[in-house]
């Protein structure tokens, strides 16, 4: 995917005020991000330059895998050396031209998909719902695929299935004919859509990214991508926010860009607020099923008195009954080993 982490640095809530009004759902509280000093000349630049230039973003789509662990909710995350999400992130990426083309699946219509999302075109809604799972069988080999609306594959940690992922990754095998070869149907139902965000505006590759839930199917385990694979690994999401002040995380993965940063130094905003969401979750379940409104979320680029600048976004309550009307809950969650 594009450029590594443009996001680091403190992500603080900054409370409203007594005079600001509520929205339908809940009080919105502004939350700041700072950006990095080698940032700062351009989103500067685009502040006072380029602030009425529009780009458009590229689709892409991660998925939020978890499952209960010894000290709450556990997610898997991996290190990213190129991609919009941070140095660390949940598994995903860009969609590719294909991903847009009709294939079986299960579960909601790709219009249904757009709505959700809040998108106009139901093809940009299909190529990020395909992104996701195709995306996931490569970097970990799990996959949300069967012949029907009541299987899943099991038991993919094998040479083929390597080498097929290490193929489609590189876009010498079109993941469709894997597929159709196989007589699989993409399990589309076991996505729970969680979020979207886009890059700011001052950077220049900028992504759309459709952030899904899921439960990692019976029999299936994560396998890092042979060859392009780094780290991955299944993370309290509570321990890591208690942690994010310390450079536990980076020094653990151990890369040259990892070592000494912090955890807010290694996710971009939108990362750590789902870390944020799942932490405060009961169980893997009960965050997959929480009724959910997806607001499309772009941090705004702002500049301080003080001329440094900043990204800022607001965090509205989220609990709407249309979030479940054709998104139910996923499959029962794969207990930590």
């Amino acid at each position: 995917m594009s450029n590594p982490a443009l996001y680091t640095g403190a992500l603080k809530t900054v409370r409203p005020r007594k005079e600001t009004k509520l929205s339908p759902r809940g009080a919105q509280a502004e939350r700041h991000y700072s950006i990095p000093e080698s940032q700062q000349d351009s989103a500067r630049s685009w502040i006072e330059e380029g602030a009425e230039v529009v780009c458009n973003s590229k689709p892409a789509a991660i998925v939020i895998f978890v499952r209960d662990g010894s000290n709450g909710v556990e997610t898997y995350m991996t290190y990213r050396y190129k991609s919009p999400m941070g140095r660390v992130a949940f598994p995903g990426g860009l969609a590719i031209y294909d991903d847009a083309n009709m294939q079986p699946w299960v579960g909601p219509s790709e219009t249904q998909w757009a709505e959700k999302f809040g998108e106009h075109n139901p093809k940009t809604a299909r190529a990020a719902v395909t992104a996701a799972i195709r995306e996931v069988f490569e970097e970990t080999g799990l996959l949300l695929a069967g012949v029907d609306d009541t299987s899943t594959v099991e038991t993919l940690n094998t040479h083929e299935n390597m080498s097929s992922r290490v193929a489609i990754a590189s876009q010498s095998k079109d993941f469709n004919d894997f597929l159709s070869k196989r007589n699989l149907k993409l399990r589309a139902d076991l996505l729970k859509p969680i979020a979207r965000w886009q890059s700011p505006d001052y950077f220049h590759k900028r992504y759309d990214v459709h952030y899904f839930a899921a439960a990692v199917p019976v029999g299936q385990k994560p396998t890092l991508l042979e060859g392009k694979g780094i780290w991955g690994q299944w993370l309290s999401a509570q321990e890591l926010l208690d942690h994010r002040a310390t450079t536990e995380l980076g020094d653990a993965i151990g890369q040259p860009d990892t070592v000494g940063k912090t955890l807010e130094e290694l996710v971009n905003p939108g990362v750590l607020c789902v870390l944020e969401s799942i932490a405060k979750a009961p169980s893997a379940i009960a965050f997959l099923s929480k009724k959910r409104v997806i607001d499309l979320k772009k941090p705004e680029t702002k500049m301080a008195a003080n001329g440094k600048c900043y990204l800022s976004f607001s965090e509205p309550g989220v609990q709407d009954a249309r979030s479940t009307r054709t998104f139910p809950a996923t499959a029962a969650v794969v207990p930590s080993e």
